[in-house]
C-alpha cells in the first residue's frame, strides 16, 4: 500500500484522542463534552461517537479491545456536554460484554438518550495467527490519484468540521456525484487516516467505517443519510500507516439502504468490517 506524508501525532496525544476522552464520574458513569470538530452539517458524527462509547467500555470491562459493537443511534447528537452510563453484562477470561447509553438534555432540560450500544471486548493480541480467507483489498489507485474534499471546486456536499480532521483521499471511480454525475452504482473507496498523522488502533476503526461520503451519493441521492444501526467488527490491531476503506450497498428499498465496509490495513490485512442501516431522505 501506498504511504503517505504525514506531521505524525501519536497515539494517545492526538486530537482524536483528546476529543473521544471521558471524565469518570463514578464507576460506570462518564462525563464527555462532544467537540463540535467531528460535526456533519450540525449533528456529530456517528463514527466519532461510536469511538466515545467504545473508549467508555474499554474503562469498564476487564478487557480492553472492541471485538464487536452494534449501536443504534436513537436522536441526533449535538455537540456539548454528554454523560455517557455503562453496565457489564458478563465478564469472562477471553471475552467481556457491557452495554453502554450515551444521553444529552434538550431545551426544556430532560435528559434524553442518544446511543444505545451492546458490545463485546477481548484482547487482540492473543488471537491466533492463522488466516483463511478469500477476501482481498479492493483496487484502488495510488493516493497521489484520488481526490480530497480540498481537490473540490465547490465543497462536498454534506461536509463540514470532520473533513478538517481527517486525511480522505477518494478513488475516481467513486467520484460521480462531485462531478454531476454519479455512476448509479453503491460504491465509495478512498485512502483514510486522522489529518495529524496519528497511526490507526481499534477506536480510530470504529471512526473509519463511517467517515466516507454516503454511497447514497453515488446512488443520485443527495443530503444527508442518517445512521439507524451500526455494527463494527474489529478483527485486528493495524498496522501503522494509512487505511483502505471500501463501502458497498446493494440494496435500496422503503426508505432504507445498507451500506458494507472493509477496512484494510498498510499490511494488506482485513482489519475491520462494518454493516449499517440508513434512512434515506428520498424526493
Amino acid at each position: 500500500m501506498s504511504e503517505a506524508a504525514f506531521t505524525q501525532a501519536t497515539v494517545g496525544d492526538s486530537e482524536f484522542d483528546r476529543d473521544t476522552a471521558l471524565t469518570r464520574r463514578e464507576p460506570g458513569v462518564y462525563d464527555i463534552d462532544l467537540s463540535a470538530g467531528w460535526t456533519i452539517i450540525s449533528a456529530v458524527n456517528g463514527g466519532y461517537l461510536l469511538a466515545v462509547l467504545g473508549r467508555a467500555l474499554a474503562d469498564a470491562l476487564p478487557h480492553a479491545d472492541p471485538f464487536t459493537i452494534s449501536a443504534h443511534y436513537l436522536t441526533a447528537s449535538q455537540p456539548g456536554p454528554a454523560v455517557v452510563r455503562t453496565s457489564v453484562i458478563r465478564a469472562g477470561r477471553s471475552l467481556s460484554t457491557g452495554q453502554a447509553s450515551l444521553f444529552q438534555y434538550d431545551e426544556r432540560g430532560r435528559e434524553v438518550e442518544r446511543i444505545r450500544v451492546l458490545a463485546s471486548y477481548g484482547d487482540l493480541d492473543t488471537l491466533p495467527d492463522d488466516v483463511r480467507t478469500t477476501a482481498r483489498p479492493p483496487a484502488i489507485p495510488p493516493m497521489d490519484q484520488c481526490f480530497g474534499p480540498d481537490d473540490s471546486p465547490a465543497p462536498i456536499p454534506g461536509s463540514s468540521a470532520i473533513t478538517d480532521r481527517l486525511m480522505l483521499k477518494l478513488d475516481p471511480a467513486t467520484l460521480g456525484w462531485a462531478l454531476g454525475a454519479p455512476s448509479g452504482k453503491g460504491e465509495m473507496r478512498a485512502w483514510f487516516g486522522l489529518a495529524d498523522g496519528r497511526d490507526p488502533d481499534p477506536f480510530s476503526l470504529l471512526l473509519a467505517v463511517d467517515a466516507l461520503p454516503p454511497t447514497a451519493f453515488e446512488l443520485g441521492i443527495k443530503g444527508w443519510v442518517p445512521t439507524v444501526e451500526l455494527t463494527v467488527h474489529v478483527r485486528s490491531r493495524p498496522a501503522p500507516g494509512p487505511l483502505l476503506v471500501a463501502i458497498t450497498t446493494r440494496n435500496l428499498a422503503g426508505g432504507f439502504l445498507e451500506e458494507d465496509a472493509e477496512v484494510w490495513d498498510s499490511a494488506d490485512r482485513l482489519v475491520a468490517q462494518s454493516r449499517q442501516l440508513a434512512r434515506v431522505r428520498l424526493g
